[in-house]
C-alpha cells in the first residue's frame, strides 16, 4: 500500500541546523507536500535554495538567521518571530511570519512575497530589485526600524503601521540611497524620516489597485478587517532619481 506522502512532522529540538535543512530536503525531494517543523530553535538557513513551488513548510518556533536564503520556491508559515536576514536574496516563493522579524529581512531580494503580521527590524529591504515581472514585495503590520528600503533599485515595501502612531511607523533614514522600486506607507510619516534621496507623494489610484491585491492576501492570512486598514491615506515613497551617488563615483 502507498504511504501517504502529503504531511511529514520533524522534531527540530536540539539538531544541528546542517542535519535539518538536510531532512528537509530529502523529505521533499521524497514527495511530502507539507512539513511540519516543531521546536524550532534558532536554526539557521532554513530552506535554503530550495525549489519546491508547490510545497509548504510550517515552522513552529524561532527559526534563526538567513530562512529561505535563495529560495526559488516554496510556502513558508512561521508560527512565531523569526531572526535577521528573512528571504536574503531570494528569488521565488512566500514567507509569512505571524509574529515579528529581525533586521535585513528582504536583503537583495529579486522575487516573491513576504508578509510580517507585526513589526521589523533595521534595514528592510535593503538592496531590493526587480526585473521585468519579477517585482519582490514585504508587507509589514506594525513598524520598522531605521534604513528601510535603503539602497533599493526595484521592488515594493508596505508598511502598514498597525497598531503605532505615525511617527513609529518607520526609523530614521528610510529610503536612504533608494534609486528604484517604491516605499507604501498607510499614514503620513514625518519630512524628517526621510533620507535625502526619497521624497514623498500621495498614492494615485493605480497604486491603490497594487495595494488592495496584497493588503487583501495580508488581512485573509492574519485575519483582520481589510477595509479598516484600507481606510487610511496612503503615501508613496519614490526616488529623486536613479543615480543617487552618480557623482561621487563617475565624472
Amino acid at each position: 500500500m502507498e504511504r501517504d506522502r502529503t504531511l511529514k512532522t520533524i522534531d527540530a529540538e536540539g539538531l544541528h541546523y546542517k542535519v535539518l535543512n538536510e531532512m528537509i530536503r530529502e523529505s521533499l525531494t521524497d514527495g511530502y507536500q507539507e512539513l511540519r517543523l516543531l521546536n524550532v530553535n534558532g536554526q539557521r538557513y532554513i530552506s535554503d535554495g530550495l525549489t519546491f513551488p508547490q510545497s509548504v513548510l510550517e515552522v513552529y518556533g524561532t527559526p534563526g538567521n538567513d530562512l529561505g536564503i535563495f529560495m526559488n520556491g516554496l510556502t513558508i508559515k512561521v508560527f512565531g518571530n523569526a531572526q535577521d536576514g528573512v528571504a536574503n536574496t531570494m528569488n521565488d516563493g512566500e514567507i509569512v511570519i505571524y509574529g515579528s522579524a529581525g533586521d535585513l529581512a528582504g536583503y537583495g531580494m529579486r522575487g516573491g512575497r513576504i508578509f510580517i503580521r507585526d513589526s521589523a527590524g533595521y534595514r528592510i529591504g535593503i538592496h531590493m530589485k526587480e526585473y521585468q515581472d519579477k517585482i519582490p514585495v514585504i508587507v509589514i503590520g506594525g513598524g520598522s526600524g531605521d534604513f528601510l528600503g535603503e539602497y533599493m533599485a526595484g521592488g515594493r515595501i508596505i508598511s502598514l503601521g498597525l497598531n503605532t502612531s505615525e511617527d513609529e511607523i518607520t526609523g530614521y533614514f528610510c529610503g536612504t540611497g533608494m534609486h528604484g522600486g517604491a516605499i507604501y506607507i498607510r499614514g503620513k510619516i514625518p519630512e524628517y524620516k526621510l533620507g535625502k534621496e526619497t521624497k514623498m507623494i500621495d498614492a494615485d489610484e493605480n497604486d491603490l489597485e497594487f495595494l488592495k491585491k496584497y493588503i487583501m492576501d495580508f488581512s485573509n492570512y492574519f485575519d483582520l478587517n481589510f477595509d479598516c486598514i484600507m481606510d487610511r491615506p496612503f503615501y508613496k515613497l519614490i526616488p529623486y532619481n536613479r543615480r543617487p551617488y552618480g557623482r561621487l563615483y563617475a565624472y
